[in-house]
């Protein structure tokens, strides 16, 4: 017997909700398509970033710069090796050793100072980065709940309204219109929790390897700074890297 109770479930919510329904219903959709490609994207680049962070540990064993630089690995989004040529440029610059005859403003600045500026400023861009993404995964877990909440309140309406109209009211006229209505608030809080779980690993994912990198430009600072001062023969001091 087909009854109002069991012919109900997500296709029939469709075909029998109007353009609110529908709009809602792929408004989630869209929501939870978005929430999944940006966590698989956000796990490959994390789990790349993982391996590169590996290779850096044996970049203090190799027997010079051209060979530290090959076991970083590729250029393409490896922001270890983005660090060690930043770094390197920087001394370069801030010494004239690029060919550079003209001064400029930033020569009066203490060596240490300006490789430190360049390394940072390397590391903001890994960040700014990093981060891309995570807001709207954030935005889709605070919101989604509620546009789900909406299509339920909007089903109850016209649920209540079809059920007035009829003017005989039973159980299972009254629980499968608005059973179907709360289907949207499911379907929100499926899209959210995902977000929301999602999130928060990428976010101490991203905190895992920014202190490596930290650690890493750190290096990267005392080793530059000495190089410079045994290029320059000046007294030049070693200061420390800022935290981020």
């Amino acid at each position: 017997m087909d009854t109002p109770l069991a012919s109900s479930g997500l296709a029939h919510v469709w075909s029998q909700g109007d353009a609110v329904t529908r709009t809602v219903a792929l408004v989630l959709l869209v929501m939870s398509l978005a929430t999944w490609i940006i966590i698989l994207w956000k796990v490959l680049d994390q789990r790349a970033q993982r391996q590169q962070a590996k290779a850096s540990e044996g970049f203090w064993h190799s027997a010079d710069f051209a060979e530290g630089l090959d076991k970083l690995g590729a250029a393409d989004n490896n922001p270890f090796r983005a660090l060690a040529v930043e770094g390197r440029e920087a001394q370069r610059h801030i010494l004239h050793k690029d060919g550079r005859q003209v001064p400029q403003l930033h020569d009066s600045l203490d060596v240490s100072d300006w490789i430190e500026r360049c390394l940072r400023r390397t590391l903001d861009d890994h960040v700014a980065k990093a981060q891309s993404g995570l807001t709207v995964l954030a935005s889709i877990a605070s919101t989604a709940p509620f546009v789900g909440l909406f299509g339920t309140v909007w089903g109850i309406y016209h649920a209540l309204l079809g059920i007035g109209a009829a003017g005989q009211v039973s159980i299972d006229q009254v629980a499968g219109p608005i059973g179907e209505a709360l289907i949207m608030t499911a379907l929100g809080l499926l899209v959210a929790i995902p977000a929301v779980l999602g999130y928060n690993a990428l976010v101490r994912g991203n905190k895992a390897i920014l202190h490596k990198l930290n650690r890493f430009a750190h290096d990267l600072h005392a080793y530059f700074v000495t190089g410079a001062r045994v290029s320059s023969g000046a007294d030049a001091k070693v200061l420390p890297m800022k935290k981020a």
